[in-house]
């Protein structure tokens, strides 16, 4: 087996976890020590290398097919798109930035900043994203002269080797060491958490429990958020607009993406011309007994499953319809809908705190709510919002400022998006300046370190080097002048 081909690359058979992990890592290190001598010219062609690996039309058709066919999750055509744009994305942020070397200089406070490697970096990778995940991620890693040792999820190991193997391939291509990219063959809960104890960071996309293992591991670590995008519709909205954004956003990929809105509030003037513009995009709008077979679907007692919410009022979600066809989850409900249906549409009040509906579905389900008033329309977003998503994302559809800065001021979300489709605009788009990311951060509010995208800037170390400069010590007049006027001394 070459170093460059599938499941097993750059793993050794045999030995305990430790040994095993201990291995890779030991190639890791040895290979990013190379790296690190590189100037930003040699950086530069293998990140160009690398990105082509997995950018192009053969490659990513491949990879794609692979992905489906392994997790039975998604859409073929829908990941080649997210191949094609996370990949370009990436780029478009990496090339002509400075990440070796002197990267940055501010005169005026005579600093300069030196761009570092972070070392070896732990890469977990989602199910639901098995190989545009390692693409994304391992291009800003390796922008750092990092390495990186991917741990896939063990029901998508044989798609994410494979993408970590055309990476490989595209670095040997160059005369780079393949070992700068490794993947973990036979992927386990131990392996894994092996991997996150012994490396320098950890980047986790995924669901909760395997980020607070990130955060749990001793290891300095980037992880994610619960999702539950929601969107507002203000009563100026373009609801033709906003439900063709909506519609693409919610069926991408049968909602892998943890950005796929799972509920929209539409204010009471646009509401009805809201829904027919869903039903003209593919939506079907099911009524309140449909509904209640949906729920039943959808969320079963005791059922082993994923629930994106520690201690949620509902049962776990049914792992049968996470990333499936909205016609096979209805069929799951015992609902009839036509074969060109794109996603569900349920009607809800505003029952945030207890409503599953209103939580993060992972299947193709639109939550829709009514109110009567800007005011009313954020309070619901809120309380969505705090109860199931806190930290990740909102967006809103309106053209007047005022609404935009209100909600901006006022949610804990990281990002929020105005008249974008949330699913490509939160991760960076080219109709955005968004950084290009898969792994978005939710901050303290989602159990996060930070609230940005994660990219490449997050996978340098940076030294600071201080100039000295002519003392400029404030006078304790101009600085406290105001305050003894009104106080006193």
């Amino acid at each position: 087996m070459s170093a460059a081909s599938g499941e097993n690359a750059g793993e050794p058979l045999g030995g305990s976890d430790a040994a095993l992990i201990a291995s890779l890592v030991a190639k890791a290190r040895a290979a990013q020590a190379f790296a690190a001598t590189w100037d930003q010219a040699r950086v530069d062609e293998a990140c160009l290398a690398v990105a082509w690996s997995v950018y192009k039309d053969g490659n990513i058709e491949v990879l794609a097919r692979a992905a489906v066919d392994e997790t039975g999750m998604g859409v073929y055509e829908d990941k080649l798109t997210k191949h094609r744009n996370k990949v370009m994305g990436v780029l478009r942020d990496i090339c002509g930035a400075r990440s070796v070397g002197l990267m940055e200089t501010d005169e005026a406070r005579g600093i300069r900043k030196y761009a570092k490697p972070v070392g070896v970096v732990g890469a977990l990778a989602p199910v639901t994203n098995p190989t545009a995940t390692p693409a994304s991620n391992g291009l800003s890693i390796l922008k750092g002269r990092n390495a990186v040792i991917f741990a896939p999820h063990p029901k998508a190991k044989h798609s994410t080797a494979l993408a970590c193997s055309y990476m490989r391939a595209a670095l040997e291509k160059i005369g780079a060491p393949a070992d700068l990219v490794q993947c973990i063959g036979e992927p386990s809960i131990e392996r894994t958490q092996e991997l996150m104890r012994q490396v320098d960071l950890v980047v986790a996309t995924g669901g909760g429990p395997m980020v607070r293992a990130a955060y749990s591991s001793g290891t300095p670590a980037f992880g994610v958020g619960p999702g539950n995008a929601v969107q507002l519709l203000a009563e100026d909205a373009d609801p033709a607009d906003a439900a063709r954004k909506i519609a693409l956003s919610k069926s991408f990929d049968n909602a892998t993406s943890c950005s796929s809105e799972n509920s929209v509030v539409v204010h009471g003037a646009v509401y009805a011309a809201f829904l027919e513009a869903l039903r003209a995009s593919g939506g079907v709008v099911l009524g309140e007994a449909e509904s209640r077979k949906l729920r039943a679907a959808i969320w079963k007692d005791g059922a082993p499953g994923y629930d994106s919410r520690s201690g949620a009022h509902a049962p776990a979600l049914n792992p049968a319809v996470i990333a499936q066809p909205a016609v096979k989850v209805a069929s799951l409900a015992g609902i009839g809908v036509p074969v060109s249906t794109r996603f569900l549409v349920v009607e809800r009040g505003a029952d945030a705190e207890t409503d599953p509906f209103f939580r993060e579905k992972l299947c193709p389900v639109l939550a829709v709510a009514s109110c009567a008033s800007f005011d009313e329309g954020l309070d619901l977003v809120e309380r969505i919002t705090e109860a199931c998503g806190r930290g990740h994302s909102s967006g809103i559809f309106t053209f007047r400022d005022e609404y935009i800065e209100r909600m901006a001021n006022r949610m804990h979300s990281s990002r929020i998006m105005v008249r974008q489709p949330m699913v490509s605009g939160n991760g960076g788009a080219f109709f955005n300046g968004m950084p290009s990311t898969v792994t978005l951060g939710c901050g303290t509010w989602g159990g996060n370190v930070t609230t940005e995208n994660i990219h490449w800037r997050h996978f340098v170390n940076v030294t600071w080097l201080s100039l000295p400069l002519e003392p400029s010590r404030p006078a304790d007049a101009a600085v406290f002048g105001d305050f003894w006027a009104k106080y006193g001394k």
